[in-house]
């Protein structure tokens, strides 16, 4: 029924050994199915479904379901999407390496899932790709120290950033070119138990590798992110952050397939169309 995420993670499954190798991974998804939205543990092609939220409880509810079966939605429904700039030197050209993290807010309604439509507006003429490495947050964090940020991360997504270059360049604020409705791709997956900071990301456009780089190359690294951003707005269970995008972006154009794969977590992949 749903074939084309189900052949993306099928194909993961079977290409990262270790990835799938590491202890205590866990893979958590949201769903359709039967017209009614779930949470579920995917356990290769079953999905366990969750009695709520796995932010609240984790117990499973006794029912499952094949993949083939349900659609998968955007993992999470954050109340906040806050993004990270200019954090992979690769990315920086010829600017300085920051001090401290570059900070944007991004909309829930610019959140969609794996096989969701990218959406440009009219008028939008030059909006890149930028493939990234995004946290979902646990717990309620607040003033949290460097050293305990981990423990308010629940786990990690793959994200496409949407950002519209020309608006990006002449808003007084970065409001249409990174928020706009669908710019903000996120999925297929929240995987927990993985080395957050030493993960392939990688951005594939109708098949070629357009961006590869790890997060061990990331500037401020998840623990620094979370930490920085909760001395100023408190975290909440389900809210995301773009970690930021490495190397360099081109581009999109309607008809476009987008394919953002992070180690341990799947493929994203999302169409482009215009209207």
């Amino acid at each position: 029924m749903f074939r084309p995420i189900i052949a993306l993670l099928s194909l993961w499954l079977i290409a990262t050994p270790a990835a799938a190798a590491q202890q205590d991974v866990a893979r958590y998804v949201r769903f359709s199915a039967a017209d009614r939205v779930a949470w579920g543990i995917l356990d290769g092609r079953t999905v366990h479904e969750l009695s709520a939220s796995p932010f609240t409880e984790i117990r499973r509810s006794g029912r499952t379901h094949q993949l083939d079966d349900v659609r998968l939605l955007a993992p999470v429904e954050p109340s906040k999407v806050i993004a990270v700039g200019l954090n992979y030197r690769s990315h920086l050209g010829q600017r300085p390496v920051p001090g401290y993290p570059g900070l944007f807010a991004k909309y829930p309604t610019s959140i969609v899932g794996p096989d969701a439509e990218i959406v440009l507006p009219a008028d939008a003429g030059n909006a890149h790709y930028e493939g990234e490495l995004v946290i979902v947050i646990g717990r309620t964090a607040k003033n949290v120290p460097v050293e305990r940020a981990k423990e308010y991360v629940f786990g990690v997504t793959a994200g496409n950033d949407v950002s519209e270059r020309d608006w990006q360049r002449d808003d007084l604020q970065w409001f249409r070119a990174k928020a706009t409705d669908t710019f903000a791709p996120i999925g297929p997956v929240i995987a927990t138990g993985l080395n957050y900071d030493d993960l392939l990301v990688q951005t594939r456009v109708n098949g070629e590798v357009r961006q590869t780089e790890r997060s061990r190359d990331l500037i401020f690294g998840v623990a620094e992110i979370v930490s920085y951003l909760s001395r100023y707005i408190t975290l909440l269970p389900g809210d995301v952050i773009f970690t930021g995008t490495p190397q360099t972006t081109q581009a999109l154009k309607p008809g476009d397939t987008v394919e953002i794969e992070i180690e341990g977590v799947g493929v994203l992949r999302n169409t482009v169309v215009q209207r």
